[in-house]
């Protein structure tokens, strides 16, 4: 249990206001004694599918197994050792999923929101595929120069959304060939463990995800693993449906409070009038010089915040070995300059005010 009067995640606010539903659908599905690949699973991968406006939605044990599984998809399709773009501010897990499925990776510098720069794709550089990652809930549509998208579409370059914090943003609109969507506890519709999905129109991309979550069944024509989420997951996460556009509309809300509040002061929102409208706000980050002593002050007064992420992946050692952009890159510096703050539905106005009062107070 947080010791923290705020803390960074409304998790136990939302469950004591779900108990009753949760538990009697857990009770539902223990009762049937049907606990994998069973009826609840495949009404939550068709509210998927209706949800992203695509034909398949494929579940899975956790976001990084959807992006292993597109890694591992894709890469056979290509001759060789094929290149991916990587942005450079990121979870560790785009990479990993890429690099272990042999993929050859460039890490790309970011603009100030945290999104992939396509300027700064190196001229003449031949790829394969490019992945996208709408950071801390950005959404893509504006973020990506539309001429990109065309360059990309003439190329056969394949576009792949890790959209595990994003896939909410711009009335859920797919952007790529594939996306991989994370149901982790911090997301925005989050499961009480891990969770995942792929979700594209590609056919053969769908039938191989079905096979590899559950170690190459039925036809044993490819390798896989147990990837499967389980039916009482994924019976949760269908109760949590019914509440997300409610959660979504008092996230906007929570994000115009902190906005307003901020304003003027000695710092900057990632966002802003430039990207409110398609954004799904997973997270409320602000760029601020001295971020770690403001983050200690924010302690003492019982205020839990993260920061996400300390070093941009071109900066971490493992993957000093690919390339990447040097160390006065956009990425470089959010990393040293951003701090999240809590944002939940459950998070009251009083409290908004209250952190928002310490950070102005600070800065």
């Amino acid at each position: 249990m947080s010791q923290y009067l705020i803390p960074f995640t409304g998790l136990q606010r939302q469950y004591k206001q779900l108990r009753k539903e949760i538990l009697d659908a857990t009770d539902q599905v223990l009762s049937t004694g049907q606990l994998m690949s069973g009826q609840y699973t495949r009404d939550f991968e068709a509210w998927l599918s209706k949800t992203n406006r695509v034909e398949y939605a494929v579940t899975c044990h956790s976001g990084t197994n959807a992006l292993e599984i597109i890694a591992e998809f894709w890469k056979q399709t290509e001759q060789g050792t094929p290149v991916v773009l990587i942005p450079a501010m990121t979870y560790v897990a785009t990479a990993n999923a890429f690099i272990r499925a042999g993929w050859d990776v460039h890490f790309i510098d970011t603009n100030k929101y945290g999104i992939l720069d396509t300027t700064k794709i190196p001229h003449g550089l031949k790829y394969e595929a490019v992945v996208l990652v709408g950071l801390y809930g950005s959404g893509l549509v504006d973020s990506i120069d539309i001429r990109k998208w065309s360059e990309w579409n003439r190329n056969n370059v394949i576009v792949i959304e890790d959209a595990a914090q994003h896939w909410i943003s711009n009335n859920f609109l797919r952007m790529g060939d594939c996306a991989a969507i994370s149901f982790d506890p911090m997301k925005n519709l989050s499961a009480y463990g891990n969770g995942g999905a792929v979700v594209t129109d590609n056919e053969d991309l769908a039938n191989f995800a079905r096979g590899w979550r559950d170690n190459g069944k039925p036809t044993h024509n490819l390798t896989g693993t147990n990837s499967r989420m389980s039916e009482v997951e994924c019976a949760s996460l269908i109760v949590k449906t019914r509440y997300l556009d409610q959660w979504q509309r008092r996230r906007s809300v929570i994000s115009r409070h902190y906005r307003e509040r901020l304003e003027g002061g000695n710092l900057r929102c990632l966002i802003d009038k430039t990207n409110m409208y398609d954004h799904a706000n997973h997270k409320f980050v602000i760029e601020v010089n001295d971020r770690d002593q403001l983050q200690q002050r924010l302690k003492l007064v019982g205020v839990e915040t993260k920061v996400h992420y300390e070093k941009p992946l071109h900066e971490i050692s493992v993957y000093r070995q690919y390339p990447g952009p040097d160390i006065l890159g956009a990425s470089s510096s959010l990393s040293r300059r951003c701090l999240s703050l809590p944002i939940y539905p459950e998070l009251t106005d009083s409290e908004v005010d209250f952190i928002s009062d310490q950070v102005l107070s600070f800065v």
